[in-house]
């Protein structure tokens, strides 16, 4: 059975001006995302700037967020590391937490080979018995998850069921389901290609940009899962600026930017990032604004 079907939203992470972790926000977030049609909650990933939370930190935004959700919609925890010791770490403290889900992203920096892959989610896999999500992301990473890899690992570990696939690559992802044959869940990495992944058969996304348009990304991925093929094309289309907006710079930059513009949460992002260059900022509240979101 999938960790969900539809629309993940790779949260962001709030932070007060002193960059403390604004804990009353993320609830706020939450029931936020619940009652506007998130399929699913990924918490601590990219997005939430997991890379800068202390290890502390990074179990109580993931504990806070399973706690607030309370079972009405799946969470996804992002528990991945370059160091495998700490991904299981991180792993079991998230799964003593309740969560739905592990999303599992590569090793980075370090890297690793293939058979270094094999060797770092199944160790992870076996410490814990939460469904895990690989997340394969080789341009921040370094690192990519080969289709043949990911395939022998869905076969061969039971808690291995799906993968995140940002690669961007449409024909490594049309190898990787054409290889599995059913085996693994895939699910879209990237807002911009959520229509040719579900057409490949992906069951969903995680999405930056259903931090500010949850509904219409949930509809764009249901109604192509239901068979509307034509309603599925118009939202993917819609969103094609939104979604470079949103990528105008590294993200979680942009999105913190727009989920301040329409009042959800402050907009503070921890260094080494920055906050948003002006031009890009008036290109991302246009886009917005043409959208039809309503701001602040």
């Amino acid at each position: 059975m999938a960790v969900f079907k539809g629309s993940g939203v790779a949260l962001v992470t709030p932070f007060k001006e002193n960059l403390e972790v604004d804990y009353e926000q993320l609830r706020e977030l939450c029931d936020w995302h619940v009652e506007h049609g998130t399929d699913a909650i990924i918490v601590c990933g990219t997005s939430g700037e997991a890379s800068t939370l202390t290890e502390e930190e990074h179990s109580e935004c993931i504990a806070v967020v399973a706690e607030q959700v309370n079972g009405r919609i799946p969470v996804i925890a992002g528990t991945g590391s370059n160091a495998t010791y700490t991904a299981v770490k991180l792993s079991k403290e998230a799964e003593q937490s309740g969560v739905d889900g592990l999303l599992i992203v590569t090793p980075y920096y370090n890297k690793a080979t293939q058979q270094g892959l094999i060797r770092h989610y199944t160790t992870i896999a076996e410490a814990v018995n939460t469904p895990i999500i690989m997340y394969n992301v080789p341009g921040r990473t370094g690192c990519n998850i080969q289709p043949a890899t990911a395939v022998e690992l869905a076969k061969n570990v039971d808690n291995i069921v799906a993968i995140k696939e940002a690669s961007g690559n449409i024909s490594q992802i049309a190898d990787l389901a054409s290889m599995a044959e059913g085996s693994i869940d895939i699910y879209s990495g990237n807002d911009d290609q959520i229509l040719p992944l579900l057409a490949l058969g992906g069951i969903g996304v995680i999405s930056v940009t259903a931090n500010i348009i949850p509904e219409d990304t949930s509809r764009l991925v249901h109604s192509f899962l239901e068979g509307n093929i034509e309603e599925s094309r118009r939202l993917q289309l819609k969103a094609m600026e939104l979604c470079h907006a949103l990528f105008s710079e590294v993200n979680p930059i942009p999105v913190k930017k727009a989920v301040e513009l329409m009042g959800l949460c402050n907009g503070y992002v921890r260094m080494p990032l920055t906050e948003i260059d002006p031009k890009n900022a008036e290109r991302l509240k246009k886009a917005m604004v043409e959208y039809g979101i309503a701001l602040a």
